[in-house]
């Protein structure tokens, strides 16, 4: 597997198409039908924040690289303040170690932006107030966790972006609703989320080893920490129900090759941007038992059709045993120009491929 910039050639396709997988793929997937155990998963879920501070205890700040591809896909983060205007406010939902936000405010010569910062891991945050670069009257770093309330921390109707990037992944999926509403409460109307997460049938999903599967499209890798993979129409369904308008919403496919292995790895993204109307309709909450239901009721047998009928990117890619941090990492340093991969970042976070 490709382990640095030198060694990689990344090519990028957006579009509406999900990956086709291959007949080795394919059995593979059909084979996998065992779930981690009840008690197993409960636990799993208890301790969620803590596998999250495990792994910054662990990797500190030196696991994800900076993310200065976000301005390249995302324009709303350009930020220029003319005088007299206010600044605008940004809200990182899952922010890890602080990869986002310092380049971010590095590259805003007018300050024109407010950046709030939240994550599930405390000892993620930590390291976010300890950077050389933290100056509290352009920043605000704090814990929480984002399935409830974040009026505490964020103003309601105060931010005019919002970004969740590699974050809602790592949430387990009967409070990714809850979460998206939350978020929801502190945009403006007219604001915006800026998304982008695993996309169904990405190679790490299909990496993961018989044992790692909690429901459909969830897994856990060895170190507890959890990952959902989104296709376009569940991702859509949970923006609308959650009251957002949907803006965009898309595949990003990305092809890592190692020309010194000669090895081909698969990469699946969704990348989306969702609005809070301005006349914002109260979410329907008599559907949250539908839609939590959907999150665990996908067939394979069914993603699979859906991916044949469509016109996708084929790629063969070398087996795996299960996903991994090392893999994010490998990925990190393939996705973007500059190299990158969320988040329960904590908080449900594991933020990040480019």
């Amino acid at each position: 597997m490709a382990t640095g910039g030198g060694d990689t050639d990344p090519r990028t396709t957006n579009g509406y198409a999900a990956r086709q997988l291959t007949d080795e793929e394919l059995e593979r997937l059909q084979k996998d039908t065992s779930l981690v155990s009840d008690f197993k998963q409960t636990k799993l879920e208890k301790e969620a924040e803590k596998n999250w501070d495990l792994f910054y205890k662990r990797n500190t700040t030196k696991f994800f690289k900076d993310r200065h591809w976000t301005k390249r896909e995302f324009e709303e983060l350009v930020g220029s303040k003319q005088n007299g205007e206010k600044r605008k406010v940004v809200f990182e939902v899952g922010c890890g170690v602080g990869n986002f936000m310092f380049p971010l405010l590095e590259e805003d010569e007018t300050k024109s932006l407010f950046i709030y910062a939240c994550d599930f891991s405390k000892r993620a945050v930590q390291f976010v107030k300890d950077h050389a670069s933290y100056d509290g009257s352009r920043c605000s770093a704090f814990h929480a966790d984002i399935t409830t309330s974040l009026s505490d921390n964020v103003p309601d109707n105060s931010v005019d972006i919002a970004t969740m990037i590699f974050v809602l992944s790592a949430i387990h999926p009967d409070k990714m609703l809850q979460a998206l509403r939350n978020v929801l409460q502190t945009l403006k109307p007219g604001g915006t989320l800026l998304f982008r997460d695993y996309g169904l049938h990405d190679y790490a999903m299909l990496r993961f080893a018989p044992g790692h599967k909690l429901s459909d499209h969830f897994y856990v890798r060895q170190d507890g920490t959890r990952a959902f993979y989104f296709s376009l129409e569940l991702l859509e369904e949970l923006a609308r129900e959650a009251g957002f308008e949907v803006q965009q919403n898309q595949y990003v496919h990305r092809e890592t090759i190692n020309k010194k292995e000669g090895i081909c790895v698969p990469r699946i993204f969704v990348q989306a941007k969702f609005v809070k109307p301005h006349t914002n309709p109260a979410a329907k909450e008599e559907d949250l038992e539908t839609l939590t239901s959907k999150l665990h009721s996908v067939h394979l047998k069914q993603d699979v059709g859906d991916c044949a009928k469509m016109s996708a990117v084929n790629n063969s890619c070398v087996s795996g045993n299960s996903d991994s941090h090392a893999l994010k990492h490998t990925q990190e340093v393939d996705s973007g120009s500059d190299a990158k991969q969320p988040l329960q970042n904590s908080s449900g976070l594991a933020n990040d491929e480019g």
